[in-house]
């Protein structure tokens, strides 16, 4: 057993708590605030109980160890593990209505993105993984989640939640690649990730990601056999430029391709 392994029952309580805090304002006209003074960066009453519900259970649970979350910043980040929270991931599709959005849930361990679940309370779907394994539970049952092979750029299915993500600099070298795929979706936020884990596309390219954008999504993409890194290779736990693949091969591929950005 890992030390993530003792962690994972305490995933569905968190899953449990986010879902009791979100639901009841999905889809209920309630009113949005700006974080941004020049901008839109949207956040709501159910992003900030959510983060609240879940702190509290950790600091209730496991007093030793950080929190790193999106609503309500960081706290004791030297502890050896560090929740890595994002209430709502994909706020935008939240208060329009679409179920493209989810909580995302993440531990870090020494530094390094452990164990990790994205739930996703209207359609009652929970992905998560350890980094050696990755299992769906849903409406669709229990399962496996395992990536696809694809070693062709002209066979990939790609994702990105939008292309506005990327500066000037990055968005050439982004539709080049997206014009060799054999098709590209745009608004999948964190269920793109999630769909790659379960071998249904093939690559995700963002840019801009803050670490709780992408700490919960790496155990479940590598523990469905796939890669995740930024785009020169490093680790993305810090988030930034990431890119997920399901296929070593194809993630190869890309990197050369992304590697032409400064």
């Amino acid at each position: 057993m890992t030390s993530s392994d003792a962690f994972r029952p305490f995933l569905d309580e968190l899953a449990d708590a986010a879902i009791k805090a979100t639901i009841p304002h999905f889809r209920a006209q309630n009113a949005v605030e700006n974080k941004l003074s020049s901008g839109f960066d949207p956040v709501t009453v159910a992003d900030r109980q959510a983060e609240k519900d879940m702190r509290a259970l950790i600091n209730a649970r496991f007093p030793d160890h950080g929190i790193l979350g999106e609503e309500y910043g960081p706290e004791n980040l030297n502890a050896e593990n560090v929740w890595v929270l994002d209430p709502i991931d994909g706020t935008r599709a939240f208060i329009t209505g679409l179920p493209t959005w989810g909580t995302l849930i993440g531990l870090t361990t020494n530094g390094k993105p452990s164990l990790g679940m994205m739930v996703q309370p209207y359609v009652n779907e929970r992905y998560a993984g350890d980094g050696s394994s990755a299992w769906y539970t849903g409406p669709l049952g229990d399962r496996t989640l395992q990536t696809r092979a694809c070693s062709q750029l002209s066979d990939a299915i790609l994702f990105t939640t939008t292309p506005a993500l990327f500066t000037a600099e990055e968005r050439p070298v982004y539709d080049a690649i997206e014009a060799d795929v054999k098709l590209a979706r745009y608004g999948t936020d964190c269920y793109g990730y999630c769909m790659v884990a379960a071998g249904l596309a093939d690559a995700v390219i963002e840019s801009g990601l803050q670490a709780y954008d992408i700490v919960a999504l790496v155990p479940i993409i590598e523990g469905a056999g796939g890669v995740v890194t930024s785009w020169t290779g490093g680790s993305p736990a810090n988030g930034g430029r990431i890119l997920a693949s399901g296929c070593a091969e194809l993630h190869e591929i890309l990197l050369k391709r992304l590697s032409k950005v400064g």
